[in-house]
């Protein structure tokens, strides 16, 4: 639970600081007034990055650094320091240690809603491929680090095919490559087995319909041989992966699908259907995130409540309660009215 915010040289902030309430964080202004950004702060805060910028972008025009306190109710203080000069010199500082890097035990919880995860289920693979690895970096010990060294596999072998590379010299790359993808393949379709037991019920009682929805993991291979099975595909498909340039097989190239009453989201799923899907899964991941990590994340809520209807803007407010909550809007009596409770109002102009 985060008690007080302090910005410095931070995107449009020069300095600025704000108390915080356990409970409902309303951050009302115009647009441009910095509302994303004081989000933006709390997510570099709690997972060390941003989920839409590099670092060197995050610090405020002309400034040669940025800083980001903040003070939680357990005493601890939590300092990132962040250097303009070529975006290399961020450093965490926990209750006065320094990290150069944050692992799994020293982040926050968090989960964000924005508007671009309302296009989660229509957008391309990638998209949800993303979904599912961000998820799993807050749950799973030493996957950020697997994700890390897959791509850097992957780019290696890339660069090897376009430089026309021989089976020597493109073999090693194939069984790290391998080896990587069988941990991320099984931890994503242990995922979406998790994601399976809730999202069927709480989409019915979100949407009041009998539809059954159902995700599915497809996966070119099963799980427990993916490794094997890679390999040997990446071995008999050498001279078509360096034609095309880049590597065809792999959970690079995998998605996540949802089945409505056994048909794709594209083939059959009107727009209100698809956004509480997502509703339904950005609930779940706030179950599985305090299952996981045994403590409530924060909840970013980031401009989201326009573009919800009445019902679903209802239904988000009824799971909310347990999360210290922050949502940002130009309109604060659009949101203010669903709460019971007093909310904390934060304005920016």
């Amino acid at each position: 639970m985060i008690t007080d915010l302090r910005l410095q040289h931070f995107r449009s902030y020069k300095d600025s600081s704000f108390e915080l309430s356990p409970g409902v964080n309303i951050v009302v202004g115009p647009n441009a007034s910095g509302k994303t950004n004081l989000l933006e702060a709390l997510l570099v805060l709690s997972l060390g990055n941003s989920y839409r910028a590099k670092d060197n972008e995050l610090v405020h025009f002309n400034k040669p650094w940025a800083r980001l306190d903040i003070h939680l109710k357990d005493g601890s203080q939590r300092t990132v320091k962040i250097t303009a000069e070529n975006g290399q010199g961020k450093t965490y500082e926990l209750d006065k240690k320094i990290y150069k890097r944050l692992s799994l035990p020293n982040t926050l919880p968090v989960v964000l809603f924005e508007p671009e995860n309302l296009r989660l289920l229509s957008g391309s693979p990638e998209r949800r491929r993303d979904y599912l690895d961000d998820l799993l970096e807050q749950i799973v010990p030493g996957y950020t680090a697997v994700r890390r060294q897959y791509r850097r596999a992957l780019a290696q072998r890339n660069a090897l095919l376009k430089q026309g590379g021989t089976q020597n010299q493109v073999f090693p790359w194939d069984v790290r490559l391998s080896e990587l993808a069988g941990q991320i393949v099984r931890a994503r379709v242990e995922l979406t087995g998790r994601l399976n037991k809730d999202i069927g019920k709480l989409y019915r009682k979100l949407s009041g319909s009998k539809t059954k929805v159902v995700l599915e993991y497809q996966s070119r291979w099963p799980a427990e041989n993916y490794e094997t099975r890679l390999l040997k595909e990446l071995e008999n498909s050498l001279g078509q992966d360096k034609l095309r340039g880049f590597t065809g097989a792999g959970p690079h190239r995998e998605d996540l699908v949802v089945l409505f009453d056994g048909h794709p989201t594209q083939e059959s799923a009107s727009r209100g259907e698809v956004r509480t899907a997502v509703l339904a899964l950005k609930i779940i991941e706030l179950k599985i995130i305090e299952e996981l990590r045994e403590t409530p994340p924060l909840l970013l809520l980031d401009d989201v409540f326009s573009e919800l209807d009445g019902k679903r803007r209802h239904a988000l407010t009824e799971y909310i309660a347990p999360y210290q909550t922050f949502i940002t809007t130009t309109d604060a009596d659009a949101v203010v009215g669903h709460f019971t409770e007093s909310a904390n109002i934060i304005p920016l102009r």
